[in-house]
C-alpha cells in the first residue's frame, strides 16, 4: 500500500502542478457549455420536430401534413416515452396513425402552438362540415433545453480526452523518456504502477467533472431530472472505462507521435458519432450501430436517460453492463501486454 500511495500522490502532484493542463480541463469545457447555452437560449430555431407513429394513407388528411416543409418528422415507436418527449419540448408534435388519428401538444411550447395551427382538417357529412382530422391530447411539462441536453456530451467529452491523453500519452511519455525502466528496477511491480495511474486519474477526472457539473447546474438553471448520485455512478463507470481504453493503447507504445495517432484515432469518431453535438436519432441504422461499438456512446445515453428522462440505474443496466465489460477486456488486455521497456 505504501508503494501504491507514494505512486499516487507522485502522479496527483504532477497534474496539478501542470498549470496549463489544469486550466484547460476547467475552461474549454465550461466555455463550451456557457456558449451553447447563450446560443441557444432564444427561440429564433426554425425546425420544427414531429414524432410519428404509423403510417399515413396516401391522399389523406395525415399524408398532407406529413409532406409539410421545414418539419423533421421522427418515426417512434414507444408512445410513452414519445410523450415524455412532447412534455420536455424535444418533439414539438407528436401524431399517432394507427386508427383515427390523434397527436399530442405541449401547450407551453410556441412551437407545438404553431404546428397545431398547421395540421390539416377534413370535411365530413352532406352538410360539409369543417372538422379536425386528428383528435387532441394536451401535455404538459418543462422544457429540456438544448444546453440540458448538451451537458451529459460536453462532460463526457472533457472525460474522455482526460482520460485517454492523462494516461495513455503520460505512460508513453514516460516510457520514451525511461522512467518506466527505472521504476522497473525498483521494488514496484506493474501492479502497483498500473493501479495508481488509474486510481489517481479517475479521482481527478472525477473532481474536475463534478466542479464543472455543478457550476453549470447553478450557473445555467439547469434541468436534472434523475438524481445527483445516479448521474455519478454512470460517470463514475465510463471513466473507468476510457482510462483502461488509455492503458490499452499505452501498453506496449513508445513513440509519443504513435501514441497521439492512436489516440486521435480513437477520440475522433467517438466525438462526432456518440451524441456529444447532435443526436443520432433518425440517422442510417448502419450509422447508429457503429456508434453503439464506442463507450462514449453508452456513457452519455446513460447519463442523458438518467438527466433528461429521469431513468434510474436499473434502466441504464444494459449500457452500465456494456462499459463494465469493455473495461474489464480493457485493462486485463492492457495490463498483460504491459511493458516497462
Amino acid at each position: 500500500m505504501k508503494k501504491f500511495l507514494a505512486l499516487f500522490h507522485a502522479r496527483n502532484r504532477e497534474f496539478l502542478r501542470d498549470t496549463g493542463t489544469l486550466a484547460w480541463n476547467f475552461l474549454f469545457p465550461f466555455l463550451a457549455i456557457v456558449a451553447v447555452g447563450v446560443a441557444f437560449s432564444g427561440t429564433g430555431r426554425d425546425l420544427y420536430k414531429v414524432g410519428v407513429i404509423g403510417q399515413g394513407q396516401e391522399g389523406s388528411p395525415a399524408a398532407e401534413f406529413l409532406s409539410t416543409r421545414y418539419v423533421q418528422f421522427v418515426q417512434v415507436g414507444d408512445l410513452e416515452k414519445a410523450q415524455e418527449k412532447v412534455q420536455r419540448h424535444q418533439l414539438d408534435l407528436l401524431l399517432d396513425l394507427r386508427g383515427a388519428p390523434r397527436y399530442w401538444v405541449n401547450e407551453t411550447n410556441p412551437k407545438g402552438y404553431t404546428l397545431e395551427r398547421m395540421l390539416p382538417t377534413s370535411v365530413s357529412g352532406q352538410s360539409r362540415e369543417t372538422k379536425p382530422a386528428f383528435a387532441r391530447q394536451v401535455l404538459s411539462g418543462r422544457e429540456i433545453r438544448y444546453v440540458d441536453w448538451l451537458l451529459p456530451g460536453v462532460l463526457g467529452m472533457n472525460m474522455m480526452f482526460s482520460c485517454l491523453f492523462g494516461v495513455g500519452y503520460v505512460i508513453v511519455r514516460y516510457r520514451k523518456g525511461g522512467i518506466l525502466r527505472r521504476f522497473k528496477v525498483t521494488p514496484i511491480n506493474a501492479i502497483h504502477f498500473i493501479t495508481a495511474q488509474v486510481a489517481s486519474r479517475w479521482i481527478l477526472v472525477m473532481a474536475v467533472n463534478l466542479i464543472l457539473f455543478f457550476g453549470s447546474y447553478w450557473l445555467l438553471d439547469l434541468y436534472v431530472v434523475g438524481t445527483f448520485f445516479e448521474l455519478f455512478v454512470v460517470f463514475g463507470v465510463g471513466a473507468f472505462n476510457l482510462i483502461a481504453l488509455g492503458l490499452l493503447i499505452a501498453s506496449r507504445t513508445s513513440s509519443q507521435e504513435l501514441a497521439g495517432g492512436l489516440l486521435n484515432f480513437a477520440i475522433w469518431p467517438m466525438m462526432f458519432l456518440s451524441g456529444v453535438w447532435f443526436s443520432l436519432e433518425g440517422s442510417p441504422q448502419w450509422l447508429i450501430t457503429l456508434a453503439r461499438v464506442f463507450p462514449l456512446t453508452h456513457m452519455i445515453d446513460a447519463a442523458r436517460a438518467i438527466m433528461v428522462d429521469g431513468a434510474g440505474l436499473g434502466d441504464v443496466l444494459g449500457p452500465l453492463g456494456i462499459l463494465g465489460a469493455m473495461s474489464v477486456v480493457f485493462i486485463v488486455v492492457g495490463a498483460w501486454a504491459f511493458r516497462w521497456d
